[in-house]
C-alpha cells in the first residue's frame, strides 16, 4: 500500500471456516517480525486448540525459522502452497482482491497511521457488517456466533444419549 512517506505491507490471518479475519499486522517492511505479529494477535484472540493448519504462499516470511517455530511451538501445521498453483491459497487470495478494490486501489494514505486507521475500520466493516454470500448473507461474526450458539454447548445440563 502507498502513503506519502513510502509503502508499507499487510500480513493478514484468515479464519477458513468463517472468513473472519483474526490477526493482522501493517508495517514499512516484509520481514518475518511481519507475519509473525499477525499470528500472535490471532494467538492471543483464538487461542487455537493444536492441530490448526496455518496455510500459506511460498513467501521468505513463512518459511522463516522464526514463523515456523513458532507455529511448532504453538502445534500449528504449517501448509505452503505448490509452486504456480492458483488454487490452494484462493481464498486469501479472493481476499486480498476485495480488501484491494474496496479500500486500497487508486489511494495513497498521508501516513502509515492513517492506512493503519483505515484498516482497522475496514476490517471491522468486513468482519462485523459487510455480508458475505458463502456464509448465507450474514458478516463473519454473525455466523460464528450462530456456528457457536448451534454447535457449543454452554450450560450445565446433562447431555442425553439414546442407545
Amino acid at each position: 500500500m502507498r502513503t506519502w512517506n513510502g509503502f508499507c505491507y499487510l500480513a493478514f490471518i484468515l479464519d477458513c471456516h468463517s472468513r473472519m479475519i483474526v490477526g493482522w499486522q501493517l508495517a514499512t517492511h516484509m520481514r518475518a517480525e511481519l507475519v509473525l505479529d499477525a499470528l500472535e494477535m490471532a494467538n492471543g484472540l483464538r487461542g487455537p486448540d493444536a492441530g490448526l493448519i496455518a496455510h500459506s504462499d511460498r513467501g521468505s516470511q513463512y518459511t522463516s525459522l522464526t514463523y515456523t517455530d513458532r507455529l511448532e511451538e504453538l502445534e500449528i501445521d504449517p501448509s505452503i502452497g505448490s509452486k504456480g498453483d492458483a488454487y490452494d491459497n484462493a481464498m486469501a487470495k479472493a481476499w486480498v482482491a476485495t480488501f484491494k478494490s474496496e479500500l486500497v486501489d487508486g489511494q495513497r494514505f498521508s501516513s502509515f497511521e492513517h492506512a493503519e486507521h483505515e484498516i482497522l475500520d475496514w476490517i471491522g466493516f468486513y468482519n462485523d457488517e459487510r455480508l458475505h454470500e458463502a456464509l448465507h448473507d450474514v458478516p463473519p461474526s454473525e455466523y460464528e456466533a450462530e456456528h457457536h450458539r448451534l454447535n457449543i454447548k454452554t450450560d450445565n445440563t446433562p447431555i442425553l444419549s439414546a442407545t
